[in-house]
């Protein structure tokens, strides 16, 4: 990139600095005291991100296919956030969500290759503030710019006045090449990891973790799979699925049965390979006897639909889009016993969580919810305990050629309710119909239900100042321009 394009790009980053955030949903949440842990230490804290898991496919969740034995142990010593969602599910948003703990309204970054600017108070920043020492490793996503033509910015150095507040750093913007996957040190010298790269991505977080320091750290490790391509994972995972039948998912029609078994074989050599980077890591915090005072999260940005609804990719408001894994393990103060926590979450929320697990002060930046005494505690959801699901700009695999739309929707412990631009769009009772075949929205019979959902959701647009627009009114005002085609080179938007 020479340097005039720099130039540009910086004045305008500079122009979308300027934009000023949105009031935190809950002013309380600052004065919110955080969890005291007599006599000990604060905790280190772990958390490793994988890209585009869905909840569906993990043994403990109940899939008997995918083989993940060292997940399945890590959730009879964790609390299991069943229903853990993403808000706006594709990567960058919720990458900026779980750093900030706010909407993507709110930080503003609610589509792909955009940048978090710099006045974000950030998970790692306040970290830093109470004397953690910050590492990053692995895929960052957070840093786009606004031009066009975003593909040279992911695989760019990012600088060092870009990683919101990450001291150790093995990052790249973005690439899903995982063999040939190159990555930045803190001096933005280029490096290329030695083989699969969650697995060297793994071995660094296990090396970072091993030193000798007189202070808490924090680790974020982001992994690129099981995102497609789904067939490159390494040859030993890949051919323990080769010669599998499939079980499908109900919702998958006949008609995607071979492409959908396909895919599934390498998406869960993905998985298998990681969880496998799991067992490890697990392994070197025990090894290290730093096991015991480490909040330690695995968690994902999204889910992916893989054919169910006849559907691809991300961003959709389906449970294989929007429903992802998130267990928390604190052995410390939540013991080693594993529990189910049922109430409806989301990364929004992982900020202030981990900000009181840690005994630190949660800042009046943050909008998601404390969710710590609920860890401590699990208890039942209740009927209007619910997550915001948004779609604020369809792109890239779900633009408006593709029948992309936006839309705004409530995930509670029981129902999924959805709104278009043209009304009431979806409703599924998730407890009567698990894969979501009936749409019962405008029927007679769900009337009373609906309204209820209905007041549910407005109330969560109110609180969250969603005035529910069209797509090109947040592009505008964020300055985010309408590119001239999209990732896989079909024409875009205008």
């Amino acid at each position: 990139m020479n340097s005039s394009k720099l130039c540009i790009g910086g004045a305008l980053l500079i122009g979308l600095m300027a934009w000023k955030s949105a009031p935190p949903i809950n002013p309380d949440l600052s004065s919110q005291a955080p969890v005291k842990k007599p006599n000990a230490a604060q905790p280190n804290i772990v958390i490793v991100m994988a890209d585009q898991w869905r909840a569906q496919d993990l043994g403990y969740m109940g899939n008997r296919q995918v083989i993940t034995p060292n997940l399945n142990k890590l959730a009879t010593e964790s609390v299991n956030a069943r229903l853990c969602m993403a808000e706006v599910p594709v990567c960058a948003p919720s990458r900026a969500s779980m750093l900030t703990g706010q909407h993507a309204l709110t930080h503003g970054v609610f589509y792909n290759d955009r940048p978090l600017r710099n006045e974000a108070l950030t998970l790692a920043e306040v970290c830093q503030q109470s004397g953690y020492q910050t590492g990053f490793i692995g895929k960052w996503h957070i840093n786009g710019g606004l031009a066009k033509d975003f593909a040279p910015g992911r695989l760019a150095p990012i600088p060092a006045d870009r990683r919101q507040g990450f001291e150790y750093w093995r990052g790249l913007e973005c690439t899903h090449d995982y063999n040939n996957s190159p990555y930045y040190n803190e001096v933005n010298t280029r490096f290329v990891w030695q083989q699969y790269d969650a697995i060297s991505q793994t071995d660094s977080a296990i090396a970072y973790m091993n030193r000798k320091r007189d202070a808490p750290f924090f680790l974020l490790l982001s992994w690129g799979p099981p995102h497609d391509p789904y067939q490159t994972a390494p040859k030993e995972y890949r051919q323990k699925y080769a010669d599998k039948s499939m079980t499908l998912r109900p919702n998958v029609p006949a008609k995607d049965t071979l492409a959908a078994s396909r895919a599934l074989r390498g998406y869960y050599a993905h998985i298998n390979a990681l969880d496998d980077c799991i067992g490890r890591l697990q392994a070197a915090l025990k090894g290290a006897e730093l096991d015991e005072n480490t909040i330690f999260i695995f968690t994902s940005d999204h889910g992916d639909m893989l054919y169910s609804h006849d559907q691809t990719n991300k961003q959709k408001p389906w449970d294989e889009s929007i429903r992802i894994p998130f267990m928390l393990k604190y052995p410390a103060l939540l013991g080693r016993k594993g529990k189910t926590m049922d109430v409806p979450m989301s990364l929004t929320d992982v900020m202030p969580t981990i900000l009181s697990l840690s005994g630190q002060a949660i800042p009046a930046s943050v909008e998601g919810e404390n969710m710590a005494g609920l860890f401590q505690k699990p208890r039942p959801a209740k009927p209007n305990e619910a997550v915001l699901i948004s779609c604020i700009v369809p792109f890239h695999q779900w633009n408006y050629a593709h029948g992309g739309r936006e839309f705004r929707g409530i995930r509670t412990a029981r129902y999924t309710y959805v709104r278009d631009l043209k009304g009431p769009w979806l409703l599924y009772d998730n407890a009567k119909d698990p894969y979501q075949l009936q749409n019962v929205v405008n029927q007679p019979a769900m009337k009373q239900t609906q309204q209820q959902l209905e007041a549910l959701l407005t109330n969560k647009l109110n609180t969250t100042n969603d005035k529910f627009l069209t797509g090109n009114v947040y592009m505008d005002k964020w300055h985010y321009p309408w590119a001239a085609q999209d990732s896989l080179n079909n024409p875009y938007y205008r």
